[in-house]
């Protein structure tokens, strides 16, 4: 979740996103982005509806078309023509790798990385750029993400794997790439523990954890 200017704006909803709102007492949100349309990140889209019924509007949702058009068969049952009461109310927005757009207020800037095959978009919020799920990443959107303070990487764990970093292609990445402050995240469990693998790192990069609060 990215907290700015008053405004609350999360990126995905994976399966625990109930949780992670109530952990977090989060009262506001203002707009969700996806980055793809894979079930462990949309999964807990229905649970928008608390927000809803809070704040007595739709949920702002950007997304590519294809993402949306998975949500449309995800969850068929919000997009009828007949809305029952009660279902989540969402204004869909497309979004593509190919122009900035404004949510809740600010500008954000897509970045395309390649899940193996499956297109993924980043998001960069000024000096905070955040990508999941990537494997490689083209020098054209390369170039999107220089000069940002703050990067939040995927690195999925050691061994060699089809369609996410491995911890040395995220190090080498962040060091390219050559933010302040690099986190790791979407961590597999065969990664280690965090106290063992922070000991790997070099200076600058870190694991993340939950829970995790980051300043800019």
């Amino acid at each position: 979740m990215v907290e700015t200017n008053g405004k609350n704006i999360v990126v995905d909803t994976g399966p625990d996103f109930r949780y992670q709102m109530l952990r977090a007492k989060v009262m506001r949100l203002d707009a969700v982005l996806f980055t793809h349309e894979h079930k462990d990140h949309t999964a807990g889209l229905d649970d928008v509806r608390a927000f809803n019924h809070m704040q007595h509007r739709a949920m702002d949702i950007y997304a590519h078309p294809r993402v949306q058009e998975s949500l449309k068969r995800e969850f068929h049952y919000v997009f009828t023509e007949k809305k029952y009461p009660g279902i989540p109310l969402l204004n869909l927005h497309d979004i593509s790798k190919d122009q900035p757009f404004v949510a809740a207020g600010e500008t954000i800037i897509p970045i395309e990385s390649m899940h193996y095959m499956l297109p993924v978009l980043g998001f960069r919020f000024e000096d905070f750029t955040y990508i999941t799920d990537a494997k490689t990443i083209s020098e054209t959107e390369k170039a999107k993400i220089r000069g940002t303070k703050v990067l939040v990487l995927n690195a999925l764990q050691k061994g060699s794997h089809i369609s996410h970093l491995t911890l040395s292609e995220a190090i080498t990445l962040a060091q390219e790439i050559g933010a302040e402050r690099t986190y790791f995240t979407h961590l597999s469990h065969t990664m280690g523990k965090h106290a063992d693998v922070s000991k790997e790192l070099p200076e600058g990069i870190f694991i993340a954890y939950d829970g995790l609060q980051i300043k800019i």
